[in-house]
């Protein structure tokens, strides 16, 4: 089966609670179903994980190497997820960065991200629209690659 990885990190099994002047009103589960919707027509599946712990997305990282590419929106663990980060390194196929709010436009902090120069792409500021805009790419990318 052709799959994707979905993999989200903390705080965001929260999302359509948490924040929604920044974050919206969409939860998870409406963001897993959008890039199901982006991905069926390809005969792809989504394989979705979402923890609050960085060892185990880690783990979904190292357990996901079939997988045809993967949507990461790591929450702030792009600015500290180093062993995270190291998973990503290896993790074969391409990979997209994805963050629902415009980083560059919130605090200083948040304006660096350690994911980012090792990823295929990245996606912000664009709302949840983020996520399907990065399964999108992939499948393009696949097309391309001729697979």
């Amino acid at each position: 089966m052709s799959e994707i990885l979905l993999l989200n990190g903390p705080n965001l099994g929260i999302l359509g609670r948490r924040e929604p002047e920044i974050y919206g009103t969409d939860t998870l589960a409406d963001v897993e179903d959008a890039v199901a919707d982006e991905i069926a027509d390809h005969g792809w599946k989504v394989r979705s994980v979402q923890h609050d712990c960085e060892g185990e997305l880690v783990q979904a990282v190292q357990n996901s190497y079939d997988t045809l590419g993967a949507i990461v929106n790591p929450g702030a663990l792009m600015m500290a997820g180093w062993s995270l980060r190291d998973a990503l390194a290896s993790y074969p196929s391409p990979w997209i960065e994805v963050h629902i709010s415009n980083l560059w436009a919130r605090e200083q902090f948040r304006h660096n991200s350690i994911l980012a120069p090792i990823a295929d792409g990245m996606i912000a500021g664009l709302g949840t629209a983020g996520y399907r805009l990065a399964a999108r790419a992939l499948v393009e990318r696949h097309r391309a690659n001729g697979s």
